[in-house]
């Protein structure tokens, strides 16, 4: 027996499925992630960094940035990776010369990371045309279009994010 948000679920899959345009929306979603799934990855690669280190990179210059510097432990957990592997990440990025570690000011046993210079550019660089590209489509709607595109993809991200596999039945 099914209970009652598997069917509402399951009636709204019969509904976009007598949608065409709904699942031609869908697939255009999905297309739009794998290719920024794609871009990613060769920006990784011309970067020569994996997938977790330039997100961690990331979150330096992000942290550098707003002034609120941050340790490994805040690091970690902001990835979700342990001490030992956030060590081993650490390492790499400043082997890489795209991060040092500096003494925290009040706490002798902390330390904080602060992006190398250059690295901030070095993603900026990456970055600017495709945010640039992005902008110039995103400024070629109508503040009603963008209203409606906002309002689907904070919805189609608010699905996503309450998905949790290891609560399906």
């Amino acid at each position: 027996m099914q209970d009652k948000a598997a069917q509402d679920g399951l009636e709204k899959i019969d509904k976009t499925e007598q949608r065409p345009e709904a699942s031609e929306l869908l697939n255009a979603l999905s297309d739009y992630g794998a290719s920024e799934v794609a871009m990613r990855r060769r920006m990784r690669g011309s970067m020569n960094l994996g997938e977790t280190d330039l997100l961690a990179l990331r979150y330096v210059i992000e942290a550098d940035a707003a002034k609120k510097p941050i340790g490994p432990k805040e690091l970690g957990q902001k990835l979700g990776v342990t001490s030992a592997s956030m060590t081993a990440l650490i390492d790499r990025l400043v082997k890489s010369g795209r991060v040092s570690r500096e003494p925290h000011p009040s706490d002798r046993r902390a330390l904080l990371l602060r992006p190398a210079p250059g690295s901030s550019q070095e993603v900026r660089g990456m970055m600017d045309l495709t945010h640039r590209r992005m902008a110039e489509i995103a400024s070629s709607l109508s503040p009603e279009e963008t209203k409606t595109v906002a309002d689907f993809l904070e919805r189609m991200r608010g699905t996503v994010d309450a998905i949790d596999p290891s609560s399906q039945d």
